[in-house]
């Protein structure tokens, strides 16, 4: 492995700062000469040495080993070197942040298979609703519905189109009647969802004649948990909104009710998403081409 020891300063630059301005600033060049002085020493090493977006610098994995190596006796720094990359099989932490209502993701299956064939990749998985900079926060990718990924993104198809529903259970419909327009939800009993405590509960999006519209429904459960949602329709106690698949199961047995379904249009599904394509690190490769199969 042939490596230009003159980019070392620079990779340390950037990895005590967080940030290529800052590094750039620091050793007195252009933001674009860190930039490019990066890329050459992660085609040196033929792998990622930082994720980055617009908005924040994290090391890899192979970057941690670097830095590591880095601090090391020079004596030592030749032979450690060569060991920043590693060898071509997946292996290390693999770790991604996904939204609770990913049902495909979530179900067991598609990670089964992924592990039973990555036998050295551990996943340490996240599910959480909050929306923020998953490469400032050290994952390596995120599942999230399409509408709501960072544009500077690189994201793969997890699964097809969605439809939200709208649903209660027999019982509850035939005590306080069935709405028929989703305007009428207001004066109904609703089991609304809210991703924090700190945030408004979800509005229930509708569109007509291809003009979309939203309903502020005051529910009179609220819940961060889609299984205490689910729950609580089937025990009749109110409308809920959700995606349609979560629902599917028990609207094929008759215990839940869809409403409203001519005011729910499908719209763009589930990816898989993460930064920056140049040198993925083997572990994510293999997840983003696990993912493509299984879709």
């Amino acid at each position: 492995m042939k490596i230009d020891m003159n980019l070392l300063p620079l990779f340390l630059a950037v990895a005590e700062e967080d940030n290529f301005r800052a590094a750039a600033d620091r050793l007195g060049v252009t933001r674009s000469a860190v930039s490019q002085g990066m890329r050459r020493l992660e085609d040196a090493f033929g792998t990622m040495l930082v994720t980055r977006t617009t908005r924040s610098v994290h090391l890899t994995e192979a970057g941690e080993r670097l830095r590591e190596a880095l601090s090391q006796p020079m004596s030592d720094i030749a032979t450690a070197l060569d060991r920043v990359a590693g060898d071509d099989e997946p292996r290390g932490l693999l770790r991604i942040a996904v939204t609770s209502i990913a049902e495909q993701f979530l179900s067991g299956p598609l990670l089964a298979s992924f592990a039973e064939a990555c036998p050295h990749v551990t996943i340490d998985v996240t599910v959480t609703d909050e929306e923020f900079d998953i490469v400032a926060a050290g994952f390596d990718a995120g599942v999230r519905l399409g509408e709501v990924i960072e544009q500077d993104m690189i994201a793969v198809p997890l699964s097809g189109d969605q439809r939200e529903s709208a649903v209660a259970a027999p019982a509850y419909l035939a005590a306080h009647g069935t709405p028929k327009h989703p305007r009428e939800l207001i004066r109904h009993r609703c089991i609304g969802w809210r991703p924090a405590p700190n945030v408004a509960p979800h509005r229930w999006e509708f569109e007509e004649n291809g003009i979309p519209f939203d309903v502020a429904v005051e529910p009179q459960i609220t819940t961060n948990d889609l299984r205490l949602m689910l729950r609580s329709a089937l025990s009749g106690a109110g409308i809920t909104f959700a995606l349609e698949e979560t629902f599917r199961p028990y609207v094929e047995t008759g215990r839940l009710v869809p409403l409203l379904q001519d005011f729910l249009p499908p719209f763009p599904g589930f990816f898989l998403y993460f930064p920056h394509k140049r040198n993925m690190a083997p572990k994510l490769r293999v997840l983003v081409e696990h993912v493509r199969r299984w879709r």
